[in-house]
């Protein structure tokens, strides 16, 4: 340390704390920046999934029977008691990943585990569902109709989001035990809830299109 530095007051830990700092600053503006670059990929599926249902509804628009008609007999309308149900395990997801993110955020790791291992079954179920509603939906399979299109292609591609969600969930939980994550540098985790939770709200959309409308 140089006669300089002692004279203004500076000592050895001095240089320490201004590191952290600046390590702290450049935490937080890439933190802001992935964030921001994490949003913009969700946007980007909301053109996705909304260039599909602006499709399906000018589809639906050119048939005058809905469910349409199919070798003279009209398609049965979903199963809409079973969709609820496995709503509700979807939605009931969301809610345990917020407490797991939450838990994660105060300290309390066992909590986080219950709460991350709990939304991770649910999305299984709930693709567990899906593929059982897939095998007795009677409406004409993937090209037998309009209706049948639309509905394995749009619930397909969010079946897909919500598959790609529980792997991505299983690799932060991973991560989690692999110590990258602390309680005040926890990103994947705010990403993975984020992405989570719009698989929720997309979900709001084709279940109101397939079963209520």
């Amino acid at each position: 340390m140089t006669t300089a530095a002692v004279e203004h007051g500076h000592g050895p830990g001095d240089e320490h704390d201004h590191d952290d700092g600046h390590e702290e600053v450049i935490y937080r503006e890439t933190t802001d920046m992935r964030l921001l670059g994490f949003v913009l990929f969700l946007c980007s599926d909301v053109v996705l999934f909304s260039a599909f249902i602006f499709a399906y509804l000018y589809l639906r628009g050119t048939v005058d029977e809905w469910p349409p008609i199919l070798n003279g007999h009209q398609l049965p309308r979903l199963d809409l008691p079973f969709a609820e149900f496995n709503s509700i395990v979807l939605f009931g997801s969301g809610v345990t990943m917020h407490h797991a993110l939450e838990n994660w955020k105060h300290g309390k790791v066992g909590r986080f585990d219950f709460f991350m291992g709990f939304t991770i079954v649910l999305g299984v179920m709930f693709l567990g569902g899906q593929g059982y509603e897939y095998s007795h939906a009677a409406i004409g399979g993937w090209s037998g109709s309009i209706f049948g299109a639309s509905f394995f292609t749009l619930t397909g591609m969010h079946g897909f989001h919500v598959f790609c969600g529980v792997v991505y969930l299983a690799i932060l939980w991973w991560q989690t035990k692999q110590k990258h994550y602390d309680q005040t540098h926890y990103f994947g985790l705010t990403a993975g809830t984020l992405y989570w939770h719009f698989v929720d709200v997309i979900w709001v959309a084709l279940f109101f299109l397939f079963y209520i409308f």
